[in-house]
């Protein structure tokens, strides 16, 4: 792979309350480095950046729109020395109708970028779609957001720039804890594992954690471990893909047992072995080194 070919960029552009800012906070999910309202000069230096970061920054998504003023004239220029240097980039721009444009800007009290040049709401939105009518035609991908709500955006974007990653654009937390030292503030979904055998009593186990093999090979020795981390799997698949459907930004699932030491460890820790290769799992042990 050449080093031209090690970075992606994005250009998200198009109409004022068209949906950049909606669109910038999608690629962020899907892990872009993002800039908004950079100066288009800056582009190429932006991107000679990137490819000397040794594989930091792959994929970039950067806003350049109207409200760059006079600096975005050179945009077609920042395009051009991108493209002479076989830089990696497309175009994406946004747009719906006047009227829906319109309907936004009422409802947000938004000031239009061109309205301070003595136009009137409707006209500046007509001559901003004049101004950029160029740009569109260069435009590899457009979307009409017109009868489009943020999270359908969402999906749209999803779909066509990271198809395969949608699963993971969520980050799920599994958080073991301790009931004795009360319930973690941000969780989501709360299961009590304290009906499990308790390694607590279990002299030799007692020192131990749930991160050791020999407490997990207790517990895995009752079949109600094995029928309920089943139970548990199923629940969370069935529920994970329409919390990523809904557009939640984090998941927090938290496991509690009486301490926080053995049985609700040894259960997050298999939780995240049996999703992690669908989803984006991290794991916390809360209480793991209370006494």
């Amino acid at each position: 792979m050449s080093l031209e070919d090690a970075i992606q960029i994005v250009l998200i552009t198009g109409l004022s309350g068209a949906g950049k800012s909606n669109a910038i906070n999608c690629f962020e999910d899907l892990g872009y480095f993002c800039v908004d309202n950079l100066p288009p000069a800056l582009i190429p230096k932006f991107a000679d950046l990137c490819l000397h970061s040794e594989g930091k920054i792959s994929k970039v998504a950067l806003v350049c729109d109207m409200r760059g003023g006079a600096f975005f004239d050179h945009l077609f220029e920042a395009l051009q020395e991108l493209e002479e240097n076989e830089i990696n980039h497309e175009i994406l721009f946004l747009e719906a109708g006047d009227e829906v444009l319109l309907r936004r800007f009422k409802e947000t009290r938004r000031r239009h970028p061109l309205s301070n040049k003595g136009k009137g709401l409707l006209e500046a939105i007509q001559a901003e779609r004049l101004a950029l009518s160029e740009l569109r035609g260069k435009a590899d991908m457009i979307i009409d957001t017109s009868s489009l709500s943020p999270r359908d955006l969402k999906e749209k974007i999803y779909k066509i720039y990271e198809p395969g990653q949608r699963e993971r654009s969520m980050p799920i937390m599994l958080v073991s804890f301790g009931f004795k030292y009360g319930l973690p503030l941000d969780a989501d979904l709360v299961f009590d594992v304290r009906f499990l055998p308790n390694p607590h009593y279990v002299e030799h186990l007692r020192p131990l954690t749930g991160e050791d093999p020999r407490v997990k090979d207790y517990l895995w020795r009752w079949m109600v471990t094995h029928k309920y981390i089943q139970k548990l799997q199923d629940l969370l698949e069935f529920s994970i893909p329409c919390y990523i459907r809904e557009g939640k930004a984090q998941l927090v699932v938290a496991l509690g047992c009486t301490g926080g030491k053995h049985r609700s460890v040894a259960l997050a820790a298999e939780l995240g072995r049996i999703l992690g290769n669908r989803y984006r799992i991290q794991i916390e042990h809360r209480d793991i080194d209370k006494v």
